[in-house]
């Protein structure tokens, strides 16, 4: 990996809240070494001249499902555990191709397709993988149709069942919760409201006792990680804070006095609006239900309100996006749907910095600070003037580096 020198650029560092001109980067063995407004001098360095384009870190959706290949998930339960990977190898070079250089799975991702990522037998993002999604017995991750009575399926003839379990009970949940740590995960998914995608739940069900959901959230603190909750509504996500529970994923129907318990327990919401309005257009002819989409309306009002309560309210809000199977080609729409009652600057935090915060790589990950890794953008426009330099499957992103490595470079 040779040494390579970036001018000719304006710097769009999270930080700066702005992009500036008259910077140069240095970059050497995956990490920035330099950030200079003078030259930078090196004999064995590479230079690039970015053509006046913009540099910014590579993003980060801190909410995807890269094994979760069909829009219906129980049609999972047909498809072989070799099929599904697959799959996950295209749904994840899409993903990188789009400018995310990182993303969070919630569910679905296991050691192995991590490791595959990153050993570079296949290409996609950094991967901040969950394993299975633990809920109890007919909630969220317990998507069985109703004549499935045997819970025993097999894992690599069933894509849904790997990316699932179920568990009943403080020992039971406990114990999924060191399978999921012995497994390499970077944090625990727990159901604690019904869902969307699920046949079954009704969206305020409430999932898990407290007794489990604490019982969840020690083992998780005990080994150095945390507790994701899925989550929907205002009782749901106040019982989440209560047991200690880090993150809210979705939150669509928070109110004011749950985000201002997140906010005092410094916890975070990964907001997901995308999905809901992809799945209203097109979920249909892949097969969703009219039940499924009937919950999918409950929510899709509450997604750009729930911006605003946390915004109020002081709770970070991390970019995700949740979309699922052939649905997925749709990510950098959420940009575009937050731009409604976020600022530009405030966009590009979510999807850089709280989005590291989440993954505890400050410094690390979401920026172009020394030291950082050299996960990075170069855009032909200025995404704080037109999000639109980021859709039409990264078609306007001149070139994408990931820890050193030119995944993308048309700037020569």
């Amino acid at each position: 990996m040779s040494a390579t020198i970036l001018r000719n650029l304006k710097l769009l560092e999270p930080s700066f809240g702005e992009a500036r001109p008259g910077y140069e980067l240095l970059i050497d063995g995956g990490i920035v070494r330099e950030v200079s407004e003078n030259p930078i001098v090196s004999r064995n360095a590479e230079v690039i001249d970015c053509g006046g384009r913009v540099v910014m870190p590579g993003l980060i959706d801190s909410h995807v499902h890269v094994m979760l290949s069909d829009v219906v998930i129980p049609n999972l339960e047909k498809v072989p555990l070799t099929l599904a990977t697959g799959r996950a190898a295209a749904l994840m070079l899409g993903m990188i191709n789009r400018g995310f250089t990182t993303v969070r799975d919630t569910g679905g991702a296991d050691w192995g397709i991590k490791q595959a990522v990153d050993e570079g037998s296949l290409t996609g993002p950094r991967l901040f993988i969950a394993g299975q999604a633990i809920g109890p017995t007919g909630g969220h991750s317990d998507p069985r149709r109703r004549t499935d009575v045997f819970s025993g399926r097999c894992h690599c003839c069933n894509a849904m069942a790997f990316g699932m379990a179920t568990s009943d009970g403080v020992s039971e949940v406990r114990k999924s919760v060191r399978e999921q740590m012995r497994q390499g995960c970077d944090q625990v998914k727990i159901m604690m409201s019904g869902g969307v995608a699920s046949p079954y739940d009704p969206l305020d069900s409430i999932q898990f006792s407290m007794d489990e959901v604490r019982a969840a959230v020690e083992e998780a603190n005990a080994f150095g990680r945390y507790v994701c909750a899925h989550a929907y509504t205002p009782t749901a996500i106040t019982r989440a804070a209560t047991a200690g529970v880090r993150t809210i994923e979705h939150g669509n129907l928070i109110d004011d006095a749950s985000a201002k318990l997140m906010a005092e327990n410094g916890m975070y919401l990964i907001a997901n609006l995308v999905t809901y309005y992809a799945m209203k257009e097109r979920a249909s002819q892949w097969g969703m239900s009219a039940d499924m989409l009937h919950k999918n309306d409950l929510v899709i009002d509450g997604g750009l309100k729930s911006l605003e309560i946390c915004k109020r309210a002081g709770v970070p809000v991390a970019f995700g996006t949740d979309l699922l199977g052939a649905l997925q080609v749709d990510q950098s729409r959420e940009f575009l749907f937050r731009s409604a009652v976020l600022s530009p600057i405030e966009i590009i935090h979510s999807a850089t910095t709280i989005g590291a915060e989440i993954l505890r790589m400050e410094g690390k990950l979401g920026t172009l600070k020394v030291g950082a890794y050299a996960d990075l953008l170069v855009l032909d426009r200025d995404p704080l003037e037109d999000f639109g330099v980021f859709q039409e499957q990264g078609k306007h992103i001149a070139a994408i580096m990931k820890g050193g490595w030119w995944h993308k470079n048309r700037l020569n």
